[in-house]
């Protein structure tokens, strides 16, 4: 389990917390979706939990376990995270790059096991990305970029995993294809976090949903609960309609023309 405990992060010379006193619950087995317009505070909250931002106040726990008291290592080795931006410092061959998910398994001098290499073979399979095995990180488009970073963080085997709008450049199929590997590993017992601007997708998939509105949590439940045009109407500052999904029978959103000129 992840959990965020009036989580306080504010950026230098901000007028205004990034985030302001956000608390909810990630359990195991399930899916736990963030939304919420952009500058709602959903990267942050990712920033944090990975040490890349500190915290001005609050707590954030794995398994009951402090993020601070952890090393770099041990927190790796219980969250595989996604994040929305990431550059390698050179070009590798795919395979060599999901490896890099093994680092904090590794020993100082110690060269990859069976155990290494089944992981990244697991983790290429289920990504979907065997004919991109052998190829160059720099020869990839931005949708097979995105799910070679997904395979990465599932090489690690930790037993949460955090992404940041992992459905960025993926097209329909790819992207319902990383919603569907999602809801696997959820129904294995992983802990899933995901942030997302996809409603409608989160809407099918997610157990809970945690929609953030200038730093503070507007709404959080199930996606019943939370997805009502009155709170999306709201916090999105937009026309929209909330109707149910003919496949699966979730809320879906439809957003309206505008009844003013933008």
């Amino acid at each position: 389990m992840i959990r965020f405990e009036d989580v306080v992060v504010r950026y230098r010379d901000a007028t205004r917390p990034a985030v302001g006193g956000v608390s909810f619950s990630a359990p195991r087995g399930t899916i736990t979706a963030v939304a919420g317009p952009n500058g709602s505070g959903k990267s942050t909250l990712v920033r944090a939990l990975i040490g890349r931002e500190p915290l001005h106040a609050g707590r954030i726990a794995i398994d009951g376990d402090d993020v601070g008291t952890l090393s770099s290592r041990e927190r790796a080795r219980r969250v595989a995270v996604v994040t929305q931006r990431e550059d390698p410092v050179f070009p590798l061959v795919v395979e060599d790059y999901v490896a890099l998910g093994r680092f904090p398994h590794a020993s100082v001098w110690g060269a990859p096991d069976a155990a290494d290499r089944e992981a990244v073979g697991d983790a290429i399979a289920r990504a979907d990305i065997a004919a991109l095995a052998r190829r160059r990180t720099d020869e990839l488009s931005g949708g097979e970029w995105q799910r070679v970073r997904i395979a990465r963080a599932l090489a690690q085997r930790a037993a949460s995993l955090v992404l940041d709008e992992p459905s960025t450049f993926l097209d329909i199929a790819h992207e319902m294809g990383v919603f569907e590997l999602l809801h696997h590993l959820a129904g294995s017992g992983m802990t899933v976090l995901l942030v997302s601007h996809q409603l409608n997708l989160v809407a099918r998939f997610a157990t809970q949903v945690v929609l953030l509105h200038e730093g503070v949590v507007a709404a959080a439940g199930s996606p019943g609960e939370v997805m009502v045009a009155s709170i999306l109407e709201r916090v999105y500052d937009w026309p929209l309609v909330v109707t149910c999904d003919p496949a699966v029978g979730a809320p879906a959103l439809v957003p309206l023309r505008a009844r003013r000129a933008p």
